[in-house]
């Protein structure tokens, strides 16, 4: 327990932040209880907050503060931004960095930080720059080292369809329709992609699940609509677990938990849609398909815990959504924490459990292995010593050496 307080509202007494001086660190300093905040994580290790729904210093709602955390000195500095409620964006010139710039409050954005360090932040729910609140489809960069916001692309109203324009095709025209509660992930060439969420499609229908996914090229200032979509309510198309395919696509959702690997695969997990999901979804840019990796089709589904500390292809987390909190460690291991779901047994409720995908590719050990040609075709021979959890071989196939296609199933 580093910072903040042990206790929640009690008494009439609530957590309101205590801002102290703008720009200044103190160890008096402390944002106010908030849940849905945007965050970020700067090359010096420092940790930053952005907004959220919670209290300000003597009132409670939507939050546009921006904080920064030092981890060092273990003290939060208020960066920019206001100590009040609900308030309206100031937009100023589109692409024009000014200090005078700021995002209106809002909670359950999308956020990034680029390979420059600059925090860029998209949507929600908040207001715009008229004082209306309700969902928003404006992308804002942030500067640290200038201290700055600029709006960059979007609306500055609230309430906007998507604009998809030809599926993988980028264009100045192109931008998501307003949005929150989805996810945001950045890739190692330095492109933001956002999916899914709760907002409005092509025709403004909704506010409702969405299921499209978006890339935005930063040096282009252009987005992308890359898979899914331009309709609400989709359902998934889940195809053969385990096996890409270009009909595949995750269902729509909100709420939903996420991760992007070393290879810049994108992955999902569970969300809302009807009911809670916990199907994990694996999504690999250099052949635009989606896979569906593990768990149910279905909604509602209770965990299978197995014995604690001990994998298992058997295994799988139960359907949640919503305050879920995900990572990816250092040798590529999924993990994931509590949720609103469904445990063991019951119904759902609050969750605790702590969960780890492995990335273990084959969990065999290969003795030897062999292919030549027989025929027309091409004959593969292995043999092994151990198999652990398996269910079956997949034999892949390639004419590059690099992109592979599943050749066959044993």
């Amino acid at each position: 327990w580093v910072k903040g307080d042990s206790t929640v509202i009690q008494s009439g007494v609530f957590r309101y932040g205590a801002y102290g001086t703008l720009g200044v660190a103190a160890s008096g300093n402390n944002p106010g209880a908030r849940g849905e905040s945007a965050t970020w994580i700067d090359g010096a290790g420092n940790l930053w907050l952005f907004g959220g729904e919670g209290y300000a210093a003597s009132s409670n709602g939507a939050l546009n503060d921006l904080w920064k955390y030092n981890p060092s000195t273990n003290e939060w500095a208020w960066i920019c931004g206001d100590s009040v409620i609900n308030q309206s964006g100031v937009y100023g010139t589109k692409g024009v960095a000014s200090a005078s710039n700021k995002p209106g409050s809002r909670w359950y954005s999308f956020s990034w930080i680029d390979g420059s360090g600059n925090f860029w932040l998209f949507g929600g729910s908040g207001f715009d720059g008229l004082g209306n609140l309700d969902y928003l489809n404006d992308l804002w960069k942030y500067n640290p080292s200038t201290n700055e916001w600029t709006w960059v692309n979007g609306e500055n109203i609230v309430d906007q369809n998507g604009l998809y324009g030809i599926k993988g095709m980028a264009a100045s025209s192109n931008i998501p329709g307003s949005r929150a509660f989805g996810a945001s992930w950045r890739d190692h060439s330095d492109n933001l992609w956002l999916f899914g969420g709760v907002g409005y499609d092509v025709s403004l229908d909704g506010p409702w699940n969405l299921n499209d996914l978006w890339k935005y090229n930063i040096a282009t200032n252009q987005w992308a609509w890359i898979s899914g979509d331009s309709t609400a309510g989709q359902s998934g198309i889940y195809g053969t677990q385990g096996i890409a395919a270009a009909s595949n696509v995750p269902g729509a959702r909100e709420m939903l938990i996420f991760w992007i690997d070393a290879s810049d695969k994108l992955w999902l997990f569970g969300g809302e849609f009807g009911g809670d999901l916990n199907d994990l979804w694996e999504y690999d840019p250099s052949i635009n398909q989606w896979t569906w990796v593990k768990g149910d089709s279905t909604s509602e589904q209770n965990g299978v815990f197995g014995t604690q500390g001990v994998m298992s292809a058997s295994n799988k987390p139960g359907s949640r959504d919503n305050i879920s909190v995900s990572w990816i460690d250092g040798s590529g291991n999924l993990w994931l924490f509590g949720g609103d779901g469904f445990p063991a047994s019951g119904g759902e409720d609050l969750l605790n459990d702590l969960w780890k995908l492995s990335n273990a590719v084959i969990p065999v050990t290969i003795t030897s292995i062999k292919a030549y040609q027989q025929n027309t075709g091409i004959n593969v021979q292995w043999t092994f010593t151990q198999e652990i959890d398996m269910d079956r071989y997949e034999i892949e196939k390639s004419t590059t050496g690099a992109n592979f296609s599943r050749g066959g199933t044993v």
